[in-house]
């Protein structure tokens, strides 16, 4: 039951994600400077919807004979159309937040990741890019199309929450930003 609602709860914020898309509003930006990480993925979110969409077309011609399936195929195959729309827009309303006033650095994915991470507690931050990456126990890794190009070494660890509730302590996080490398200067900024 509990999944269920978990899910129902991601689209339901996957859906929330694209009214602000459209009405061009960010969520949980505040007064504290977004730093956003959608361009990365949108050339391969545009293409995979290209070929949900010509996915659904092909199918309602070669079901065009049998209306109650081609009905339930139709409805399937434009409902995923738009989850991956939801799912890019919310990549762009949902983007790290840098807030000094808080002292907090908000590193965030679609809707499945939201991490708060206390400026007290980042021992070093840089900027690295890498294109693999490996479970450790310990560190998460925020990939953008299987990059990621900030590393945060923190001080005493952070809990994150996963999509499906469980709760690990990190102490090493990966993310990647459009602007890492004004990301990385605005820590430090923010850090002295």
């Amino acid at each position: 039951m509990r999944a269920g609602w978990l899910l129902v709860r991601h689209e339901l914020q996957l859906f929330a994600s694209l009214a602000l898309w459209v009405v061009r509003r960010t969520h949980g930006a505040g007064g504290g400077v977004a730093f956003g990480y959608a361009r990365g993925q949108g050339a391969m979110m545009a293409g995979f919807a290209f070929v949900c969409l010509v996915e659904t077309v092909a199918l309602s011609v070669l079901l065009r004979d049998w209306p109650a399936v081609h009905a339930v195929f139709l409805f399937l195959d434009v409902y995923t159309v738009v989850f991956v729309v939801a799912l890019h827009a919310s990549s762009v309303v949902r983007p790290h937040v840098l807030d000094v006033e808080r002292g907090s650095l908000r590193i965030r994915r679609y809707v499945h990741v939201d991490l708060c991470v206390p400026l007290e507690r980042i021992g070093s931050v840089r900027r690295e890019l890498r294109m693999t990456h490996e479970r450790a126990e310990g560190e998460l890794d925020v990939e953008v199309g299987s990059q990621t190009t900030v590393t945060l070494e923190l001080t005493e660890p952070v809990t994150h929450v996963t999509f499906l509730g469980r709760r690990r302590e990190v102490r090493l996080v990966r993310f990647h930003a459009d602007d890492a490398d004004g990301l990385v200067r605005a820590l430090g900024r923010a850090r002295v």
